[in-house]
């Protein structure tokens, strides 16, 4: 018997009846020899964190575009966030630890420059974009030079459904969508504060609710995605907890997001995208090998997505104020 089966039996035994367990995988697109050590969850985490795109997410903008002090989040220090916060959830509940990282560690490798900037500017280029889908085309289409990572069709449903309507498939997944608004929430509260955009009296009164720490409200919210799902075949928040961040959510678009300087930030970094698109469609030979698809369009946003934001500025500034 492989370790790799070792783990598999031991996940039978420990894992909740409603948990996804890796020997019952629907597999991947192409077929691949099993590994001996890992199981094929713990294979996908590695290979995202080998990932090009994965590396790229330290430049990659959380809320704040390129930002000077060294303490505010990056793409990168969201993920890992994210991920932190799921790993407690789903051992909590005694779901894949495995598949929830794998699938927390994946799940904003589709993001590109400038952050929900760049997410707009190239959906109002092709008619419809997004991170999700972008991410899920990244490890199929693009990493590893064109090859793709191959990753489990559990991990690839995670990443397209973190978000937006459609549910996940599995219960890791929901971990994972509801540690990411956990995360963002509350860190982005603690990053505006830091760049002084609000202040602690400014907080609505969700936050004393929560706790009056950033930690606090972190561990009040985990503890009660535990105490509502343990034992439960669902992963879900209380209905007042669920009213609690979304309180804290509209008070981070009215205040940070949507505030006029961010706007007219968002405004000059469209423009900015909008014009190397432009440029690209007509230099397609300047694109790396693993964007040289037949759908040219599709081809350049797949580059400019995967950008880092200083890629982006240092790009824009060789392409049109040299």
């Amino acid at each position: 018997m492989t370790m790799r089966e070792d783990w598999e039996r031991i996940e039978e035994q420990i894992l909740a009846p409603w948990a996804t367990k890796a020997k019952a995988s629907a597999g991947r697109a192409c077929l691949e020899s099993p590994c001996p050590l890992r199981t094929i969850y713990q294979r996908d985490r590695d290979r995202i964190i080998h990932s090009k795109a994965f590396r790229r997410l330290k430049h990659k903008t959380q809320v704040f575009i390129n930002p000077q002090g060294d303490h505010f989040r990056t793409r990168l220090t969201h993920t890992l966030e994210v991920a932190q916060i799921a790993r407690t959830i789903a051992r909590a509940l005694s779901l894949n630890e495995d598949l929830t990282e794998a699938i927390a560690l994946g799940h904003d490798l589709g993001h590109t420059p400038f952050g929900h900037a760049g997410e707009r500017a190239l959906a109002a280029i092709l008619g419809s974009f997004s991170h999700n889908r972008q991410g899920l085309r990244l490890v199929d289409f693009i990493e590893r030079e064109g090859r793709g990572l191959n990753l489990s069709a559990e991990v690839r449903d995670g990443i397209l459904h973190h978000s937006k309507e459609v549910l996940p498939q599995t219960l890791e997944g929901m971990v994972v969508r509801i540690s990411d608004r956990i995360a963002y929430v509350n860190h982005d509260i603690d990053d505006a504060l830091r760049a002084g955009l609000i202040s602690p009296a400014s907080l609505p009164s969700a936050a004393a609710c929560l706790g009056r720490k950033h930690s606090g409200r972190i561990d009040s919210l985990v503890q009660d995605v535990v105490k509502e799902s343990v034992g439960r075949p669902y992963v879900r928040m209380s209905a007042q907890a669920n009213r609690d961040l979304h309180e804290l959510r509209d008070y981070l678009f009215a205040m940070v997001y949507f505030r006029p300087q961010a706007r007219a930030e968002e405004e000059r970094l469209c423009s900015m995208i909008k014009r190397m698109y432009a440029y690209y469609l007509e230099h397609m030979d300047e694109l790396p090998s693993e964007y040289h698809t037949e759908d040219v369009k599709l081809a350049v946003a797949d580059y400019i997505a995967g950008m880092t934001d200083t890629f982006a500025l240092t790009e824009y500034l060789r392409l049109f104020e040299d």
